[in-house]
């Protein structure tokens, strides 16, 4: 398994500090997105070439860690 760090970065001068999938300016919000309009991951590396298959797990990884340290409500 990657780590996080090998796939998703934050660069203050890149996509105003978002995370991103490494390096590129392709956000995790982006690929969480994609996931939320219906698409699957097989759909999302045909939209995004640049992605592999490890990159989706790690924004995925990468949401599910935020989401456990933050309270919605």
């Amino acid at each position: 398994m990657t780590n996080l760090t090998d796939r998703i970065t934050i660069d203050p001068e890149q996509c105003g500090g978002r995370p991103c999938i490494r390096g590129m300016r392709i956000r995790v919000v982006d690929v969480l997105d994609l996931f939320a309009a219906g698409l699957n991951a097989a759909q999302i590396l045909e939209e995004l070439p640049d992605l592999e298959m490890d990159d989706i797990k790690a924004a995925l990884r990468y949401a599910a860690h935020g989401f456990r340290r933050s309270r919605l409500f």
